[in-house]
């Protein structure tokens, strides 16, 4: 039980400790009224139980499980079965939920496969707003789809407005939480969620709608019909994460050949690519952007397999500029034989550019990690990082952007473990 909560900040400890909360009310609250419709409850707990089984991790560590989040949404937003009106809670909506999820995570725990406690949270807590939102609400738009109106639009309108509410909701706390997890501006990580995980996000919500909406003549044969496709949707998901995850674990071995070969220090390449990435989320950079810089800062060094003679600890701050530049080009021809990298290939080509020849941002982060590093290496002195930074300042205007110069002091001084083995 220790891993669970092993390095969760006070942050994600408010989150976890609120969706408990509000799980115990929920659970506590039914079970002296009684649940209303027991058989769709348990329907619908049951894949909500099934969706965070097959949860997956998105890019960027993020937990999600698109089928229970799609069955929560959809029994929080249902107005009947087979014309007849459900009158359940919205703690009824929050019990189901948390019974659901904690139903699904236990497999999971079982097999030493622990839960990520905040992302959870976040689920609960998003369903549980949406359903306090909409529930007192339900008898009022049930009655607007019946004789003599009978339109679903007012239904429709609520739902989706009180679902846009849910997500943005849902986007700022993720926010905060990554903000804080890996030290970015608040603003940087709403992005961020806005553009990798609010897509997700929407589909989820849309499918919700239309599985609350065919319950109305489908009964809960809806629930068969819709979770085929939206597990079929979560395998392509899955295989979508998988592949970026082979792909970063194929770049972090390619990375490691300098280092067997004994052309760089061994961790050289792990540091500057930690180092890189902190400067880049210090400076502001996006997701996609940050990914980029990784897999350049991995392989930057690629190109000093074709030395005949390693340089000296692998150090090419202290080499000849015009060797430097060479092994940049080399390296960048290697990573295009890849056909897939031409971006990630360009930074590392440019990476030995002066501040006159307008690199990247991407490709003076790589520049000033990797000096760093050349000059410090492993060591956690805080003598030897402060004379490595000033000898760099002193690059300035040159060699050096001064904003990454600056940022880099920044991370070096709050984060003074990222460049350790």
């Amino acid at each position: 039980m220790n891993r669970v909560f092993q390095g969760l900040d006070s942050g994600q400890l408010l989150l976890i400790a609120a969706a408990g909360l509000v799980a115990v009310a929920g659970v506590a609250h039914t079970a002296a009224v009684g649940l209303v419709r027991p058989d769709i409850a348990v329907g619908f707990g049951a894949l909500i139980a099934i969706g965070e089984l097959a949860r997956l991790t998105m890019p960027g560590n993020r937990e999600v499980a698109p089928i229970g989040a799609a069955a929560a949404l959809g029994y929080t937003l249902l107005l009947d079965l087979s014309d007849v009106q459900l009158e359940h809670t919205a703690l009824q909506v929050v019990a189901v939920i948390a019974v659901g999820m904690i139903a699904g995570a236990l497999p999971h725990l079982a097999v030493g496969r622990p839960p990520r406690l905040d992302a959870m949270a976040r689920r609960l807590l998003t369903g549980a707003l949406l359903a306090f939102a909409f529930r007192p609400l339900a008898g009022t738009l049930y009655t607007l789809t019946q004789e003599p109106t009978k339109t679903w639009w007012p239904a429709l309108v609520v739902m989706v407005a009180l679902i846009a509410i849910a997500l943005l909701a849902d986007v700022l706390i993720a926010a905060m939480l990554r903000a804080e997890q890996v030290r970015t501006a608040f603003k940087v990580a709403v992005r961020d969620e806005i553009r990798m995980a609010f897509p997700l996000g929407a589909a989820v919500a849309a499918s919700g709608v239309l599985l609350a909406l065919a319950c109305h003549s489908m009964d809960l044969m809806a629930l068969l019909v819709f979770a085929a496709p939206l597990l079929v949707t979560q395998v392509a998901f899955r295989k979508y994460a998988g592949i970026r995850a082979t792909y970063l674990q194929t770049v972090r071995a390619l990375s490691r050949v300098t280092e067997v070969g004994g052309y760089v220090e061994p961790g050289h390449s792990r540091r500057v690519s930690r180092l890189a990435v902190a400067i880049g989320r210090e400076l502001g950079m996006a997701e996609p952007e940050l990914l980029e810089l990784e897999y350049a800062a991995l392989m930057h060094d690629i190109g000093q397999l074709s030395l005949r003679d390693p340089i000296p600890g692998g150090a090419t701050v202290l080499t000849d500029p015009e060797q430097a530049r060479r092994i940049a080009e080399l390296g960048a021809a290697v990573i295009r034989q890849t056909g897939v990298l031409d971006r990630v290939a360009e930074l590392v080509r440019r990476q030995c550019d002066s501040i006159a020849e307008d690199p990247p941002m991407s490709s003076r982060i790589i520049k000033a990690a990797n000096a760093y590093d050349d000059l410090v290496g492993g060591s956690t002195d805080r003598d030897r990082a402060g004379a490595a930074l000033e000898r760099l300042r002193l690059g300035i205007g040159g060699e050096y952007d001064p904003a990454v110069i600056e940022a880099m002091a920044r991370v070096v001084d709050r984060l003074a473990p990222v460049h350790r083995l």
